[in-house]
C-alpha cells in the first residue's frame, strides 16, 4: 500500500458538527485517508516508507462536488461563442460576425449566454441575426439554456414553418402574421435545435468536448459532479471516455435520466425504467445513474417558470409535468428506488413537486428515499419547512443570483416576490439538507465564483454591480459545506466523500489563497494548485 502524508497545511475538513474542522495534516493510504489531524498525530500514523509532501503552508479543502451540471453541453459550450457578458445587441452581432469570420468554412456558427435585458425590449428575432450572419445557420442558446435564439437559415434548416405545431411544453414564438420570429422556448428548443444539432455533431467531437469539460473542472477543484440530464448521447459519450480513461472517469459522475414528458403515462413509466435498468447496469464507481430528472416549469427570465401569481405582466406559465403526469412518474421512479430530480424554478412548480412526491410516499409506503428539488429561485413561504419535513434535498446555484444577470429577473416579477429570491438561509433554518452547484453551462463552471456569489451576493461577472439581498448571503464556511460535504450527501455519497476525515475518500484541493483568512474577496484570486482525486494528483499549476 502507498502511503503518502500531505503535511504543512490548513486544512478545512467541512466536518461541520460531526467533528473538528480544522487540521494541519492528512494521511493518505491509496485512494482513502487513514488520518487527519495535527502534523504530530499524521506523523505517528505513518509509515517508515510514506512519502511526504510538503505543501507549503496552503489551504486545503475537499473537492468540489458540482451537484447540479450538464458534463457534455459544458463541454459544448467551451468551444461556442460567449455572450453573457455582450450586453448590447451590436455587440452580439459584432461577435457573430467575428466568429462568422475567423471560420468562414464553419457550416453553421453555435453561441451560447445570451441575456434578454441585452436585446432590444427583451424580444430577440432572427432578422437580428441576419443582419450580423445570414449566410449559414445560427443557433445561440440563452444564458439558462432553457430557450435559443435562431436566425433565419436556422429555422428553414429546422424545417419550422407556420404549420409546425408547438410542442408539449414548449413554444415556437411566432409574429402576428403566424411567422417564426426566431424564438423557441423551453421543450421547442429541446425537440428542435438540440436534437438536430447532436445529429449533426460526431462523436470524436463529443469526445474532445467531455474531455475539455474533465480538464477545466479538475482545474477548479471539482472532483465529482452530478449530470442533471442524461440521455442516449451523453451516455454514450461518457461510457467512451470510461474506455479511453483507462476504465475510470477522471472525476466522479453520478447522473439523472431525462425525463421528457410524452403526455402518455405508459411511455414516460417507460423512460422510468430504462433509467433503471441502467442504474442496475453501471457499477463503475466513477459512472453511475443514480435517479431521474423531471423538468416541471421553465425560468422566471423568460416568464416560463410556473407562479402562484402572474408576472410583471400579467402572464404566466403551464408547467411542463403537471401534477396527474407527474405523480404515476415519480411513483414508479420512487417504486424502483430511483432518486427523483424536480426541476422547480417557480413557486407553483416546487408545490407541484412535493405533492408529487408526497403521493409516491402514499402509494409506495415508508422506504430509504432521497429525492429533490433543483433550483428553488422563488418558492412560497413554507416550502422550505415542508421539504426538511419530507426529507426533500434543496439544490441550488448561488451563481444564478450573480448581481450582473439578476436585473432581468427581478423585473420579470416586478413585485416584492423579488426579496426573497434565492433564499438559502431559509432551507437551513428548516433543517433541510442545502447542496450548492452551477448548473453548468447556464452559468461559469468555476467553484470559487460560485462561492463569492454565495458568500457576498455580489457579481463574479462584473464588479460594479452591488450586492443584491446580502442579508441572504452565507459565511465561508457553511457555501464551503454546502458545495462539498452537502454536495456529495444529496446523491448519497455522504458517508464516503464530500469532507477529508479518516476512511473518507482522498478527494481534495490545494489552492494559493486562503480567503478565510483574506476575505470573500480574495474568492475571485483563488487558484487551484493541485486537486487529487482518489489518492492521485490529477491537475498541478503554479507550485
Amino acid at each position: 500500500m502507498a502511503h503518502t502524508l500531505y503535511r504543512n497545511a490548513l486544512i478545512f475538513t467541512a466536518n461541520g458538527d460531526a467533528g473538528e474542522e480544522w487540521a494541519q495534516a492528512l494521511l493518505v493510504d491509496d485512494a482513502r485517508i487513514v488520518a487527519v489531524g495535527t502534523e504530530e498525530d499524521a506523523r505517528a500514523a505513518a509509515p517508515e516508507d510514506a512519502e511526504h509532501v510538503d505543501l507549503g503552508g496552503r489551504l486545503v479543502v475537499p473537492g468540489f462536488v458540482d451537484a447540479h451540471t450538464h458534463l457534455l453541453m459544458t463541454g459544448e459550450a467551451l468551444g461556442k461563442v460567449e455572450l453573457t457578458d455582450a450586453r448590447s445587441l451590436e455587440e452580439i452581432q459584432r461577435r457573430l460576425r467575428a466568429a462568422r469570420d475567423t471560420d468562414p468554412g464553419a457550416e453553421r456558427v453555435l453561441g451560447r449566454g445570451w441575456l434578454f435585458d441585452s436585446v432590444p425590449g427583451g424580444e430577440p428575432t432572427a432578422a437580428m441575426i441576419d443582419a450580423a450572419v445570414a449566410e449559414v445557420p445560427v443557433y445561440l442558446d440563452a444564458n439558462d439554456y432553457h430557450s435559443c435564439w435562431v436566425n433565419s437559415e436556422a429555422l428553414a434548416e429546422l424545417g419550422i414553418t407556420r404549420e409546425t405545431p408547438d410542442p408539449i411544453g414548449g413554444r415556437i414564438e411566432r409574429d402576428a402574421q403566424g411567422e417564426a420570429t426566431g424564438m423557441l422556448y423551453e421543450t421547442a428548443a429541446q425537440h428542435f435545435v438540440w436534437t438536430h444539432l447532436a445529429s449533426v455533431t460526431s462523436d470524436a467531437e463529443r469526445d474532445a468536448a467531455i474531455d475539455r469539460t474533465f480538464e477545466a473542472y479538475l482545474g477548479t477543484g471539482v472532483t465529482g459532479a452530478v449530470d442533471m440530464a442524461l440521455d442516449e448521447v451523453s451516455l454514450a459519450t461518457l461510457e467512451r471516455a470510461v474506455e479511453r480513461h483507462g476504465g475510470s472517469l477522471p472525476l466522479r459522475v453520478a447522473a439523472h435520466w431525462f425525463i421528457d414528458n410524452t403526455g402518455d403515462d405508459a411511455q414516460n413509466i417507460a423512460q422510468v425504467q430504462r433509467a433503471a435498468d441502467l442504474a442496475a447496469r453501471l457499477t463503475d464507481p466513477s459512472l453511475r445513474v443514480v435517479g431521474v430528472k423531471f423538468i416541471i416549469d421553465g425560468v422566471i427570465d423568460a416568464c416560463t417558470a410556473t407562479m402562484n401569481k402572474p408576472y410583471a405582466d400579467h402572464s404566466n406559465a403551464e408547467p411542463i409535468w403537471p401534477l396527474e403526469r407527474l405523480k404515476p412518474a415519480l411513483a414508479a421512479a420512487d417504486a424502483a428506488g430511483l432518486q427523483a430530480a424536480l426541476h422547480a424554478i417557480g413557486d407553483a412548480a416546487s408545490g407541484i413537486a412535493l405533492d408529487a412526491i408526497e403521493h409516491a410516499i402514499t402509494v409506495n409506503g415508508e422506504r430509504p428515499r432521497r429525492h429533490r428539488i433543483e433550483h428553488l429561485e422563488y418558492a412560497a413561504p413554507g416550502t422550505a419547512r415542508r421539504m426538511a419535513e419530507l426529507g426533500v434535498i434543496a439544490s441550488m446555484q448561488p451563481v444564478h443570483t450573480d448581481a450582473a444577470v439578476r436585473a432581468n429577473w427581478d423585473a420579470m416579477l416586478g413585485d416584492d416576490r423579488v426579496n426573497r429570491g434565492f433564499a438559502w438561509p431559509e432551507y437551513e433554518e428548516a433543517g433541510a439538507l442545502l447542496a450548492f452547484s452551477t448548473d453548468a453551462p447556464t452559468a461559469p463552471y468555476g467553484a470559487w465564483p460560485n462561492l463569492y456569489v454565495a458568500t457576498t451576493r455580489k457579481s463574479a461577472l462584473d464588479s460594479s454591480y452591488d450586492a443584491v439581498q446580502p442579508e441572504l448571503a452565507l459565511p465561508l464556511a457553511r457555501a464551503l459545506g454546502h458545495a462539498t460535504r452537502d454536495a456529495a450527501a444529496s446523491v448519497g455519497d455522504g458517508a464516503t466523500h464530500g469532507r477529508l476525515a479518516e476512511g473518507y475518500a482522498a478527494d481534495f484541493v490545494v489552492v494559493d489563497v486562503n480567503p478565510f483568512a483574506e476575505g470573500d474577496e480574495s474568492l475571485l484570486k483563488t487558484s487551484v494548485v493541485r486537486t487529487v482525486v482518489a489518492g492521485r494528483t490529477v491537475h498541478t499549476a503554479g507550485e
